[in-house]
């Protein structure tokens, strides 16, 4: 039985679909090929993260159609189920309530688009959560976070307005408002900008080359460099 899920929130790496914040510089295409080997990295990264944790792994996809799409993408024993609701936020709760109501026992949840995630990060984060810590999450650099973890359904979280500077400070304030405790693991970086990616690109390669080798060998290619 597992502990708990640790569920990858993913869009189908269509052009005009992901990183429409990297177009230009770079092209639509470009974008959606980024966001590809991201993804790949992370769901590797993910799966083996849930095997040593007793994590059962899961891609939530976006669109609901978008299973045929990203199924190749998926390592063995990665469950897929698409998202539902009308926004990130409602998405992002009623996977938290499917998830509860399936029986997990806890829930991590992240974003496809911060493969420098380290596992041991994934590993705090349930740690903290069997700890009894309410909510943990992962800080990005651009005042969200990348992962958020929960030990049962707190649907009013997601209330808050996505992709802005202040959603991490204003989900912890509605947590701490309704009496959760809330933990925080190191923080990560959350790939949207040109910046973002050379950011990562400045960071150490052998634990890049080991974490998300393909976005690595992506932003090295030239066409990427001479733009990003």
């Amino acid at each position: 039985m597992s502990r708990g899920w640790l569920v990858v929130f993913a869009k189908a790496p269509r052009p005009g679909l992901v990183k429409t914040r990297l177009s230009p510089p770079l092209s639509l295409d470009q974008s959606a090929a980024l966001y590809a080997d991201m993804l790949a990295d992370v769901l590797s990264v993910s799966a083996a993260a849930g095997r040593a944790l007793g994590l059962e792994p899961v891609l939530a996809h976006h669109p609901p159609d978008a299973a045929g799409e990203l199924v190749g993408y998926a390592p063995p024993g990665v469950r897929l189920q698409a998202q539902r609701g009308r926004d990130l936020g409602e998405r992002m709760a009623n996977a938290f309530a499917e998830g509860f109501a399936a029986g997990a026992g806890c829930m991590l949840l992240r974003g496809s688009d911060s493969p420098a995630l380290e596992p041991a990060c994934i590993r705090a984060a349930l740690d903290g959560l069997e700890a009894g810590f309410d909510l943990v999450l992962t800080p990005d650099l651009g005042g969200g976070y990348a992962m958020i973890g929960l030990r049962r359904p707190q649907p009013s979280l997601f209330e808050v307005e996505m992709s802005t500077d202040s959603m991490r400070a204003e989900t912890i304030e509605r947590a701490e408002r309704a009496g959760l405790r809330v933990s925080l693991t190191a923080p990560t970086l959350d790939l949207d900008t040109a910046a973002d990616f050379r950011s990562l690109y400045a960071l150490p390669r052998d634990s890049l080359l080991d974490l998300c080798p393909r976005t690595v060998r992506t932003i090295s290619d030239p066409a990427f460099g001479a733009v990003l």
